[in-house]
């Protein structure tokens, strides 16, 4: 006998992360007929997506020294990884060599210590720059790094007109979520747009910049906010260099995205086609005709603030539902993060984990046999829509702030970042949110042994080698190289060539940047 009495359900009310309510069931939805590859792109970026080609399995990866570092990428693509992503520790990020006062205690930790040209020579022993495509997570001194990756390339005797890869080179995401910035916001979106000139003539393949959601997300943003903040920085980027003279048509097509990937599957899949969709919106209401130029292609990194040190095996489920709601929602490449990761760095084992993860899906679960997979889904397109629109509703408030530089000068950015970031620590402390193994289902489990570490003597080792570095060069032609940077951050010449020519001439990344540091100033922060 049927029963008339609704059943009880377990919640009150089913939300996303991102506050969005869940229906029980979704009416019939009318389904655009747009297909992949055809603007604005939904569905994908070209015709057969995997079918033709796989996403690139880019893992994430460098600590220690150069040596060391390079060591782990020939493991890497011994092991089947299509293409290398490096990680630079925060003196390099920041600007400061590895003998400041300000490295101590910092040096090879979060990523490879790179204080010159030399450093870069020993990262890519070995290995042929016009061969693989590489990504540098840097932003502060992407001009610095990307001048020593076009130097070694032209040592090797590459045509760098061919070499191909990204810079992170996004700044407004660092005064919003992660702070490793130098100088105040508008001499940063000078030196931003001096490397979309640069490259556009010289280093035609490269992507110049890589317009991160990710950080955004790890600070504690929902997706939804994630989505809006990063596109309303792409705008804003945008704009300043079609500010700058240049054509849209020319460097919006080397401009790519970075997106990171949470566990609620379905709304991750509906953020990834709602982004393309308004990027292609954005970039053609900004003068764009090539429909190359409103592609948004972007590279996926599972989400380091959802691994958890408890119960850490866990993690290599999390990362598998990340990883498939990446590769269903389109993703051009993709990074999955070690099981170890909440504790220390990767070990190897967790490294080769983490890459077997993208191979099994990508030649065992047949989620790259058919284009957008979930098209037509009611509740995909319906979620799509919805994540869509309050994006929009995000963006239309930062325009009417005057754009994404001027909202982050305000701090409306952070502080949105912050309530949602609050609001979802509250839901874990009440048991609202379960986190598998962390508020139930709990264990009691010994320490992780066998975690990675990197020794404290590393510092001293960069340290004999900067001071070996400025025996060996001739200082002279340093401070000539040094002071046409500061004679060109004055005025306004594109300052790459004066940066690629002192990193030629081994100039350091400290020096460099200090130059630039007296020029332009420091930002404090909001």
């Amino acid at each position: 006998m049927q029963s008339t009495q609704q059943e009880q359900e377990r919640k009150a009310q089913f939300l996303t992360d991102s506050g969005i309510e869940i229906a029980r069931t979704y009416p019939k939805t009318d389904v655009p007929e747009e297909q992949p590859g055809e603007f604005p792109f939904t569905r994908g970026v070209q015709p057969t997506m995997y079918r033709g080609k796989l996403w690139t399995m880019r893992q994430y990866a460098g600590f220690s020294t150069a040596e060391e570092s390079n060591a782990r990428y020939h493991y890497l693509l011994k092991n089947g990884t299509t293409g290398l992503s490096v990680a630079f520790d925060l003196p390099t990020q920041i600007g400061y060599d590895s003998d400041h006062a300000f490295s101590e205690g910092e040096v090879g930790k979060s990523g490879v210590a790179i204080d010159s040209l030399r450093d870069m020579e020993v990262l890519f022993n070995g290995i042929r720059l016009d061969e693989v495509t590489t990504s540098m997570t840097i932003n502060s001194t992407a001009s610095i790094l990307l001048s020593m990756y076009i130097a070694l390339a032209k040592k090797q005797g590459a045509d760098v007109k061919k070499i191909s890869g990204t810079i992170q080179n996004d700044l407004l995401k660092e005064y919003a979520a992660r702070g490793t910035y130098i100088y105040p916001p508008k001499p940063s979106m000078r030196i931003i747009t001096d490397i979309f000139e640069y490259c556009s003539k010289e280093v035609p393949k490269w992507n110049t910049i890589s317009i991160s959601g990710y950080h955004i997300r790890e600070a504690g943003s929902t997706a939804v906010q994630e989505l809006a903040f990063t596109l309303a920085n792409g705008k804003a980027y945008l704009k300043a260099a079609i500010d700058k003279g240049l054509d849209i048509d020319v460097f919006a097509r080397r401009l790519s995205f970075f997106f990171n990937a949470h566990n609620n599957f379905f709304e991750e899949i509906a953020k990834f086609r709602a982004a393309r969709r308004m990027w292609a919106q954005i970039t053609k209401e900004l003068g764009a005709k090539d429909p190359r130029s409103m592609m948004l292609r972007f590279h996926t990194q599972t989400g380091g603030s959802t691994l958890t040190a408890q119960q850490p095996q866990n993690n290599i489920v999390r990362v598998t539902l990340q990883a498939m709601a990446a590769v269903m929602g389109g993703t051009q490449s993709l990074h999955t993060n070690g099981f170890d990761e909440a504790l220390a760095l990767p070990t190897e084992e967790a490294a080769r984990i983490a890459l077997r993860t993208q191979q099994i899906i990508a030649n065992e679960s047949g989620a790259a046999d058919t284009v957008d997979p979930l098209a037509g889904s009611w509740m995909v397109e319906a979620l799509t829509n919805e994540v869509e629109a309050k994006a929009w509703e995000y963006i239309q408030k930062i325009d009417a702030m005057g754009g994404a530089v001027s909202a982050i000068e305000q701090g409306y950015m952070q502080d949105e970042i912050a309530a949602s970031s609050y609001a979802y620590q509250t839901d874990i402390e009440s048991g609202e949110k379960v986190i598998v193994g962390v508020n139930k289902f709990t264990v009691q489990e010994p320490p992780m042994e066998n975690l990675f570490t990197v020794d404290d003597s590393i510092r001293t080792q960069q340290m004999a080698k900067l001071q070996a570095l400025r025996n060996e060069r001739n200082n002279e032609a340093v401070k000539q190289h040094l002071q046409r940077i500061e004679e060109a951050a004055k005025g306004h010449e594109n300052l790459m060539p004066h940066i690629l020519t002192a990193v030629e001439s081994y100039a350091t990344l400290g020096e460099i940047a200090d130059v630039m540091r007296g020029v332009f100033g420091e930002y404090k922060g909001v």
